[in-house]
């Protein structure tokens, strides 16, 4: 049977090239759609796709009255925590796409999916190539104690740091210590100009025009450098693939995992 997705965000960059993967694949079934400004529209008109029968809702709670297998949340930070709690307390799995969460957002989230016996899956970026630049961060933090992390997006981006600056950040931090050759406290200046400290390193974001969503680990050892570095272009399409992947494991789950890298690779 076609697993029954409801899609938050639905009018939204990567929302509407997730619809269109859904109403096009015969695995998955559009049971749900939400964006306030294109309420009471057909779902598939809204998104560029032919009819499809699905009119868009105004909230989560209104898009979850039918049968529901999955959330696909591509909203907004202030949004997605009501948007998945709406669907964990129906049971209902959740896939968090969705950027600008912290640490201690996603351990409330882990908590109330638990409780509810319901699976989550976030990820700041759900691009395979993405998940292996951070999957190869990974591997190099463990061998080279000084990194430090920049972001790159365009000027108009509301959130500081993007959501896979903030997921690395946090995931190398358990994976090895950052080791500082100078204190950051130590600075002589403009103590901002070192950036934000998040997961023991240094994180900088970079908000121009030009930009859409880079990210860039660079780790340094006397005489030598190494850089990570993963760059998007302006469609969604990379977003799609990982995405679906995702919503497909939710309905075995039970608990939070985060990252698109921890499905590929394990949290090992």
């Amino acid at each position: 049977m076609a697993l029954k997705i409801c899609i938050a965000g639905v009018t939204g960059w990567t929302g509407s090239a997730v619809a269109k993967a859904v109403l096009d694949s015969p695995e998955f079934e559009l049971v749900g759609a939400v964006a306030r400004r294109a309420a009471g529209q057909d779902a598939g008109l809204a998104t560029g796709h032919d009819p499809c029968g699905i009119i868009v809702s105004g909230t989560v709670e209104e898009a979850l009255t039918g049968e529901t297998d999955v959330l696909i949340d591509y909203t907004h930070p202030e949004a997605v925590g009501g948007n998945v709690a709406a669907a964990l307390n129906r049971g209902i799995g959740a896939v968090i796409g969705t950027s600008g969460l912290t640490g201690e957002d996603f351990e409330a989230i882990e908590q109330m999916a638990l409780e509810k016996g319901a699976g989550v899956i976030a990820a700041g970026n759900f691009s395979l190539t993405a998940a292996l630049a951070k999957h190869f961060a990974g591997i190099a933090a463990r061998h080279v104690p000084h990194w430090e992390i920049i972001d790159y997006s365009s000027a108009g981006k509301p959130d500081a740091p993007a959501g896979t600056t903030q997921e690395l950040a946090e995931y190398l931090s358990g994976v090895a210590t950052n080791e500082f050759v100078r204190p950051v406290e130590e600075t002589l200046g403009a103590r901002d100009a070192r950036g934000a400290t998040i997961g023991g390193a240094q994180v900088h974001s970079v908000r121009l025009p030009g930009f859409v969503l880079s990210f860039e680990t660079v780790f340094g050892l006397p005489n030598e450098t190494l850089s990570i570095r993963h760059d998007a272009g302006s469609g969604a399409e990379p977003y799609v693939t990982g995405t679906l992947l995702a919503a497909r494991r939710t309905v075995n789950l039970r608990g939070l995992v985060r990252g698109l890298d921890t499905l590929l690779f394990g949290s090992g």
